[in-house]
């Protein structure tokens, strides 16, 4: 028996994913971090599938709160009332409409959620990860940047020091959805980056994969953009699952229940395609930007630890960390 903690897993390739564990595992014990809201509901429902479903409330975009959560894992796994922790999904995501929303650490929410929420996450449940253990971190082919892998939807990444990145207004017309949408792109080069950041740090038993679905429509991710842009993603761009190129929903969260069950084969810092493991894109392949990105999120994660909210009047002055 052991214990699966998984993120975004209430819609989407998350929702379908942890169905897919339990499915085939019903000794697993689940975890689902998320917003209240949804997080217990969908626990109740799963539990029909197996009845180890523990949901915790965590806001993804509130470091504090997910460091709150992490602790709240720990104190269950030192108790005895979650088996070891060797599976940890950071599958949440979001992608705005603009790069100017900002969160109560006042940080832009592309970036705190696709980023520097997983490394506050795994980084406060590294002393209870029990090898062999697996990290998977959901990322997207956005990264690469090229009409091949976008098809002209998304704009290519635009790097910076993290910490600019970090900052709302940090592409130019952040009020557009242009911007928004070149935030969520840097932020998933941002997390290439960071795993392979974290293959260097863990110790040998421990993994780290980057899972890439592709492009999977219906998903909700979009859910933030416009009227007609989410009736185009969750209803006509449908028709392309109809290529084999493009997973639906439930194929894709097959596929990342099997990255993070072990199922494809993969050395630590992996990029896996699907369910296959290939290069991501050149620009991921940069040490002095990984190594940059480690110690901005690591002063992230202290400032969470030592006291409290960044930008709280206890921490520094003027500044999120």
């Amino acid at each position: 028996m052991h214990t699966v903690l998984l993120t975004g897993g209430t819609r989407g390739i998350g929702r379908a994913a942890a169905t897919e564990i339990l499915r085939r595992d019903p000794t697993t014990h689940l975890v689902l971090l998320g917003r209240a809201s949804s997080v217990h509901p969908v626990a109740a429902e799963l539990r029909a599938l197996a009845p180890h479903v523990t949901p915790l409330d965590a806001d993804l975009a509130d470091l504090t709160s997910v460091r709150r959560a992490a602790a709240t894992v720990g104190r269950l796994l030192d108790a005895g009332d979650l088996p070891p922790l060797r599976v940890v999904g950071a599958n949440a995501g979001v992608q705005l409409v603009d790069a100017l929303h900002t969160t109560p650490d006042g940080f832009e929410t592309t970036f705190a959620v696709n980023v520097l929420a997983n490394h506050v996450l795994l980084r406060s449940l590294e002393p209870w990860l029990r090898t062999p253990a697996r990290v998977v971190v959901t990322v997207s082919d956005t990264h690469f940047g090229d009409l091949r892998h976008t098809g002209g939807l998304v704009p290519a990444p635009r790097w910076s020091d993290p910490a600019t990145l970090a900052q709302p207004a940090a592409f130019p017309r952040p009020s557009t959805a242009v911007a928004g949408r070149t935030a969520y792109s840097t932020s998933k080069l941002a997390a290439v980056h960071l795993v392979h950041a974290w293959a260097r740090h863990l110790p040998v038993g421990v993994d780290v994969l980057a899972y890439n679905p592709g492009f999977v429509p219906g998903t909700g991710l979009t859910r933030a953009a416009s009227p007609v842009a989410r009736f185009v993603a969750g209803r006509v761009l449908q028709v392309l699952t109809l290529q084999p190129s493009i997973d639906d929903v439930q194929t894709a969260g097959r596929r990342l229940a099997a990255a993070l069950l072990g199922d494809v084969d993969a050395p630590t810092g992996a990029y896996v395609d699907r369910s296959r493991v290939v290069p991501p894109s050149p620009a991921s392949y940069d040490e002095a930007r990984e190594d940059a990105l480690w110690r901005f999120a690591d002063e992230v994660h202290a400032a969470i630890a030592t006291v409290g909210t960044p930008g709280h009047p206890e921490g520094r002055s003027g500044s999120p960390v």
